[in-house]
């Protein structure tokens, strides 16, 4: 049967597009290199047609799906199990931005896409498409949708969510759902929409999505501000907010921990302010009307806050090489960490107003249980999401703090839920989380999420043990 499939899918796509053995490899590990698979082959796709062709063989075969996009994820979302018999269906070949109508202010994008050229097409016809991701070279439009990425613009333009109108899907049984009507205003019906996005793959796969545009901003303003506590970073957002309104675009939390690791595995990039305050603060504002009114704006704001006593110092980028500079550490925080060595990854929400009791009452019970654990905490606070990383302390051996990492994450997570908040903000559940969604989901959420699933995917072949085990 195995050998059948492999000849259908080099029939669908054409053999240098079905890949076996060595050839498969790169796309069997996720990004962090915690989880590998094993596949019958990775097939390569090059229209929607192609992509309905090989999920109805694979039906027919009893063969399961996994949709990957540029497998830049933190949850091993898009790596086969270690059966063998999946097939990796890798969406890099499906790369064309379709059209972009600068009057309804959308863009059409196959799921291949790299985000960045999105933006870059977005650019040329004089709009702004606002997801921004550090992984934004390499990641995918289709991988962003189905995770409903978040990334450092959520706080004006919301998540993949927000700024998607419409879909085009593959069904897990072959179908293809054109719902690509750049709408903004659509109730016929149940919003298939939003089930499909961040669904992970598990109900079918995106092939296309039409995008909101917005006007480029006319003047930008950037600038790393210290300050001694969250709470006073928390009061900060609050005075930005009642300052810019919907100007502010971006509002980053970054420990002093985890900032100062950025040098120290990137010696070339340089902090513009001194590392001593415990916490550091990245904000952005755009204004559509001119220079002089975004940086007297801006102005206003940081001696207000400097005043108040809610920042201690304040780096203000002069230029856009400064500007991308200080995006440029911020962005880094990820790829340093990992070059630290081993990281318990958390990724969690809660309501702005509690981060600043969690992080400090957490990092407490961290270290009574796990002494000399270091927290390289950095994230969104604008829209109230973190991403709380544990180090292993210095000197210990990786198994040893491995064998710790479930009862860490345990502690976290209980301590998440008892706040109100999610263990998954926005990288989703994957192959990682699975059983910290059962433990902490609300039961009948849970059996709904279920439902769900066995009335899109009644075989079970999209994506299997993600996000419900």
């Amino acid at each position: 049967m195995s050998a059948d499939l492999l000849r259908a899918l080099r029939a669908i796509a054409g053999e240098p597009h079905v890949l076996t053995g060595t050839d498969a490899a790169p796309y069997l590990t996720d990004w962090r290199k915690v989880a590998t698979g094993r596949a019958l082959a990775v097939v390569r796709p090059g229209s929607t047609g192609q992509v309905r062709d090989v999920v109805r063989a694979c039906v027919a075969a009893g063969a399961p799906v996994v949709p990957q996009g540029g497998n830049t994820g933190q949850v091993a979302g898009a790596t086969p199990d270690a059966s063998g018999r999946s097939v990796v269906v890798q969406l890099g070949r499906m790369n064309r931005v379709r059209s972009i109508d600068v009057e309804n202010d959308t863009l059409v994008a196959e799921a291949g896409c790299v985000l960045q050229q999105v933006q870059q097409a977005a650019h040329a016809a004089g709009r702004l498409f606002p997801l921004s991701l550090g992984a934004e070279g390499t990641c995918q439009i289709g991988g962003n949708l189905a995770t409903n990425a978040g990334g450092t613009q959520v706080l004006r333009y919301g998540n993949a969510r927000e700024l998607a109108l419409g879909l085009e899907v593959v069904t897990a049984e072959g179908e293809v759902w054109n719902g690509l009507r750049a709408l903004r205003k659509d109730n016929t019906g149940y919003d298939l929409r939003d089930l499909y996005i961040g669904s992970e793959g598990t109900l079918g796969i995106i092939t296309a999505a039409a995008l909101k545009l917005f006007p480029l901003p006319v003047a930008q303003r950037t600038a790393l501000a210290a300050t001694g506590s969250i709470a006073r970073a928390v009061a900060l957002l609050a005075r930005a907010r009642a300052m810019l309104g919907a100007e502010l675009t971006a509002f980053e939390l970054m420990s002093a921990v985890a900032l100062r690791l950025v040098p120290a595995h990137f010696p070339q990039q340089r902090l513009p302010l001194p590392a001593q305050a415990p916490w550091y603060v990245l904000m952005e504002t755009s204004d559509t009307e001119s220079e002089a009114r975004a940086g007297a704006r801006f102005d206003a704001l940081l001696a207000a806050a400097l005043e108040a006593g809610e920042i201690d110092d304040a780096a203000l980028a002069q230029s856009v090489a400064q500007s991308n500079a200080f995006w440029h550490l911020r962005e880094s925080i990820t790829l340093a960490v990992a070059a630290e060595g081993k990281c318990a990854k958390h990724d969690i929400s809660m309501p702005t107003s509690r981060l600043g009791e969690f992080v400090t009452a957490t990092d407490a019970a961290l270290q009574a249980n796990f002494p000399g654990v270091r927290s390289a905490t950095f994230g969104h606070l604008g829209d109230g999401n973190l991403h709380y990383n544990i180090l292993q302390p210095a000197g210990q051996r990786a198994d040893e703090f491995a064998a710790a990492q479930e009862r860490l994450s345990a502690l976290v997570h209980e301590r998440v839920a008892a706040a109100g908040g999610s263990i998954s903000a926005e990288q989703g559940i994957g192959g990682l989380r699975t059983a910290d969604l059962e433990r902490f989901e609300d039961p009948v959420k849970l059996a709904l999420l279920r439902r769900v699933k066995q009335a899109l995917d009644p075989l079970g072949l999209m994506n299997p043990g993600k996000v419900l085990a």
